[in-house]
């Protein structure tokens, strides 16, 4: 789940299950009598080891209601599945507050599997306004942002300014850029995350989007992805890989190996998320202060991210829920952002901060950060997210190893969450 602890690791992550009220105002409380207690908080993998000393601030000043960290695989897939499979066994389960994929919302909470919270309790309006959208469902708040992201262009500016050309906006610079630059300095040219996991469903996603289409509507329940946007915005992905300005090695990348090979000076451009730009940028990387960040580019000009991180949610059977969502609100609050982001390299979702000139000098990539949150789109919504996601990566794999052409493969997706959508 690099992609969402990252944000993103994000890709990209967190999981802890925070509860509060249900809708009703009733409390759903097991454990004593004031709903407060010890919390397990589960999580994907925390590649920045950020967290620990967080939950370490929290026991200290809470010392009955200490939090046990939970991290499960590094893999969103994996993290996913074991999650799903604990929940689902009815009782109460191993995990309190769960750190989920923001695209895991709907699907979670359609379930029954974690709780409605309390609006008035959280600081939602401090947030970035697209990011709260991550975390309702069918009217209601399910979850509280955590940690955002969403992906950005990374590039060698050495490289670009030694040819005298600003960093690309649209597919046709980037696309030129790759097949006639990077060459030139023994550089692979592009590269996103390919292998058929969650990555791919964010990579297509964008693709689709930056051409002006989308996948689902309605909550899942209308399938939009039949268009020319989207044959365009795959099109353009099997092409580079056809003509080998994406690498076909690119193939096999999720975060980590994308990161790393562009950390290592294999390619001039990259689609990741800010965590990349951060480590890359550390001391010990080969392409140290030579590296920029610019908004994905699109046909035309800038293109959409797809928006990641992760939310807060609450275990529908937490024993303690008073108690997770006060650990909510501490791991929300503005002095915690700030160790989020400075500890852990994961994107806040407290507003202020982006404009904080302090972590604009450490995190120069702050301000583009920011555009592309405001102008981010989530991924489709749906109670049936897992398979739609697979549905995806499938598909798009496809036309990427060129079994399919991009237009019978949209023709395909289309079908087949047509499918999942009438379930």
């Amino acid at each position: 789940m690099r992609w969402i602890r990252a944000a993103g690791r994000g890709l990209l992550v967190l999981a802890v299950v925070m509860t509060g009220y249900v809708a009703s105002g009733a409390r759903a409380e097991q454990g004593s009598a004031t709903g407060r207690g010890p919390l397990t908080l589960a999580t994907a993998g925390d590649l920045t080891n950020y967290l620990g000393p967080l939950l370490a601030g929290w026991n200290r000043t809470h010392p009955g209601e200490k939090v046990t960290l939970v991290e499960l695989p590094d893999s969103a897939d994996e993290t996913h599945a074991q999650m799903t499979t604990d929940l689902r066994g009815g009782d109460r389960g191993r995990f309190d507050v769960l750190n989920i994929d923001v695209n895991w919302t709907s699907e979670f909470a359609a379930a029954g599997w974690i709780r409605p919270l309390e609006r008035g309790r959280f600081p939602l309006k401090s947030f970035l306004d697209p990011v709260v959208r991550t975390a309702t469902y069918d009217g209601h708040l399910y979850a509280v942002p955590y940690v955002t992201n969403a992906g950005l262009l990374l590039y060698r500016k050495d490289v670009l300014a030694e040819e005298g050309v600003p960093p690309p906006r649209t597919w046709a610079e980037l696309e030129q850029d790759a097949k006639t630059i990077a060459p030139k300095h023994g550089l692979g040219g592009y590269a996103g995350q390919f292998l058929p996991y969650e990555g791919l469903t964010v990579n297509a996603a964008e693709a689709v989007y930056s051409a002006g289409g989308t996948i689902l509507g309605a909550e899942g329940k209308r399938v939009t992805v039949d268009s020319a946007a989207a044959r365009e915005g795959i099109g353009f992905l099997a092409r580079g890989i056809r003509e080998g300005w994406i690498p076909r090695q690119a193939l096999t990348y999720k975060e980590e190996e994308s990161k790393q090979a562009f950390q290592d000076g294999k390619l001039l451009f990259l689609r990741n998320w800010p965590y990349a730009y951060a480590v890359a940028s550390a001391r010990g990387s080969k392409v140290a202060g030579r590296i920029g960040a610019v908004p994905l580019p699109g046909p035309d000009g800038p293109g959409k991210s797809v928006l990641g991180g992760s939310n807060l949610a609450v275990n529908s059977h937490a024993r303690h829920p008073d108690s997770a969502a006060r650990l909510i609100s501490y791991l929300t609050s503005a002095p915690v952002q700030r160790q989020v982001l400075t500890r852990g390299a994961l994107p806040p979702v407290r507003a202020a901060l982006y404009q904080d000139p302090a972590l604009i000098r450490q995190f120069p990539y702050l301000p583009t950060l920011r555009t592309a949150v405001i102008h981010a789109e989530p991924r489709p919504k749906s109670a049936h997210y897992d398979q739609v996601s697979l549905a995806v990566q499938a598909v798009v794999q496809d036309a990427l190893t060129g079994r399919e052409t991009p237009e019978a493969a949209v023709r395909r997706l289309a079908h087949e969450l047509a499918a999942i959508s009438s379930r």
